[in-house]
């Protein structure tokens, strides 16, 4: 009986120390975000090699409606019930191609730049501005074309990648409405494809963050793309 008790109160808890990312912008969940497979669980992506590495969806579908941004300025991004994990929140966004449109596009090939990554504070530990957090401000850069885009938001729980698939992904992807923007396609040297952006061994996924405590971090995925 106690053991059955510790299995239920272990699972409970290793529930708990998880979460989801289902708002953007001023919506409610799931409302401008695609609906996550873990929406339900709190669950995470383990494996960087799965079609789930993209929005955490098995198969695409649509957001319930698409989130209007102003092209330089910023939109607010939601964890619940919040980030519990040391590691780097990171945003992507990719452009709808023409003749597209942002409810059945599913964001493959190598179109994802990244637009924020964050970066650890150095000491006696590694420490992290987004942990505890349940709500993120991004910028959209100020001279990306005007379109329909996905927000692609992750969040890279180091906690036990010291081994090779230890790293825990969370994700979800919004659906945007980008306006008043300029005439810059960022650069092919910027974007990246998911699945193939990231690799299991790369030195920012496949990382002891506890001993002996790392004095750099390098983000996985292209460098960030500003203007």
């Amino acid at each position: 009986m106690l053991a059955t008790v510790a299995l239920v109160l272990g699972a409970a808890l290793s529930v708990s120390g998880h979460y989801t990312f289902p708002k953007a912008g001023t919506g409610g969940d799931w409302q401008y975000v695609r609906k996550a497979d873990n929406w339900q669980s709190n669950g995470f992506v383990g494996n960087v090699a799965s079609e789930q590495i993209r929005c955490f969806q098995s198969s695409s579908a649509a957001a319930q409606a698409t989130f209007n941004a102003t092209a330089g300025s910023t939109v607010t991004y939601g964890a619940a019930p919040n980030v519990y994990h040391p590691g780097p929140m990171q945003f992507y966004l990719a452009r709808v191609p023409d003749g597209e449109t942002v409810n059945t596009w599913k964001g493959d090939g190598a179109v994802w730049f990244k637009i924020y990554q964050e970066q650890p504070n150095f000491g006696g530990q590694l420490t992290w501005p987004s942990t505890g957090k349940s709500s993120f401000t991004v910028s959209i850069p100020k001279c990306i074309q005007s379109g329909f885009y996905l927000l692609r938001a992750e969040h890279i729980a180091l906690h036990a990648a010291s081994a090779a698939g230890g790293a825990q992904f969370y994700i979800s992807c919004a659906q945007l409405g980008v306006t008043g923007g300029g005439n810059t396609d960022p650069p092919a040297s910027y974007k990246v494809a998911f699945p193939g952006a990231y690799k299991a061994a790369d030195p920012g996924i496949q990382i002891n963050i506890n001993y002996p405590v790392p004095t750099s971090y390098k983000n996985p995925g292209p460098a960030v793309f500003s203007c």
